[in-house]
């Protein structure tokens, strides 16, 4: 049997979709916070963009630490969507999402703060002059100028979210075709002393995480503005 036969490409479908919700929640939190951080000045603006950048410079094993303080079924917060919504995210992929978002977040926050802080205000100076009010100003002219900040930074995150481990592995756990995304299954593949296995895991995360990098890469450089 090749390598290629023995990968349990569920795993990858499930890599695929937990890094394409948690994206999609990073996107809209951190676009919503990069906003507003970039139009807004006050003293405590510092501490919490600080604050919102933590997950990006915390062990993951820590973020998974205090997501299961927050949403285990022994936390207000958890207890209470268990008994009341029925929701459980302990050891379920939708756990996994929570994790990898957390952890991709700081990534679109910061890329959407730096595209907004860039608009031209005078711009939207004149949309106001025109009649426009703040929804349509930030719909038609706003969001369009900071878009290809937002979206490399939305790629970046979208990687980020697809090789997550640590916090991914403490709230959802590493169960086969349940919660195994890639990069447990490479964990798996090494401790059980299957190198082929490990080695192609690898190799495909890679090239994935390369062309990723490479399209982030093109929409941040000006050479390639419209």
């Amino acid at each position: 049997m090749s390598t290629w036969a023995a990968i349990d490409f569920s795993a990858l479908w499930l890599t695929l979709k937990v890094a394409a919700c948690a994206t999609a929640i990073a996107m809209a939190a951190g676009v919503a916070c990069g906003l507003f951080i970039a139009r807004t000045r006050w003293s405590g603006r510092r501490l919490l963009e600080s604050l919102l950048m933590l997950p990006l410079v915390l062990p993951p094993t820590v973020l998974g630490f205090y997501l299961i303080v927050l949403l285990g079924r022994n936390s207000a917060l958890g207890g209470w969507m268990d008994k009341t919504l029925g929701i459980q995210l302990m050891f379920t992929w939708q756990g996994a999402v929570i994790a990898a978002a957390v952890v991709a977040f700081p990534l679109v926050f910061s890329a959407a703060r730096a595209a907004f802080e860039g608009v031209d205000g005078q711009l939207e100076k004149a949309a106001r002059v025109l009649g426009a009010g703040e929804l349509k100003v930030f719909v038609q002219v706003s969001l369009p100028l900071a878009m290809r900040g937002i979206t490399a930074g939305t790629l970046l995150a979208f990687a980020r979210a697809m090789g997550e481990f640590g916090a991914t592995l403490m709230i959802a756990g590493n169960i086969p075709g349940k919660t195994q995304t890639l990069s447990l299954a490479v964990y798996d593949a090494v401790l059980t002393g299957n190198d082929a296995l490990a080695n192609t895991l690898v190799l495909l995360m890679s090239v994935l995480c390369i062309v990723i990098l490479v399209v982030a890469g093109r929409l941040l450089n000006p050479r390639f503005a419209p």
